[in-house]
């Protein structure tokens, strides 16, 4: 288990488990119609998705600016993920 957090695979595991589950969702509306249209989570998964790279840059060392970029993408993500469900509210 050691060695899946100090080599950052952890990070490379759940990104694959969250691209995997993207394109699973995508497929799935695409051909039933049904299941959650890619415009109401997709903002939500990218954002979460730099906050894993921004994780794995932390566990192998990366310097700080390659940090500081994965958190600006995650918050810029964030932001357009409240906009876009504030506006379906409205």
């Amino acid at each position: 288990m050691a060695f899946l957090i100090e080599s950052g695979l952890i990070a490379d595991l759940i990104l694959i488990f969250l691209g995997t589950t993207g394109i699973w969702l995508f497929l799935y509306h695409r051909k039933t119609d049904r299941g959650i249209p890619v415009a109401r989570w997709i903002w939500n998964v990218l954002s979460g998705g730099c906050l894993v790279l921004a994780f794995r840059a932390a566990l192998i060392d990366a310097g700080w600016g390659w940090i500081a970029l994965a958190l600006i993408g995650a918050l810029i993500f964030h932001v357009l993920d409240l906009i876009a469900r504030w506006t379906r509210t409205s």
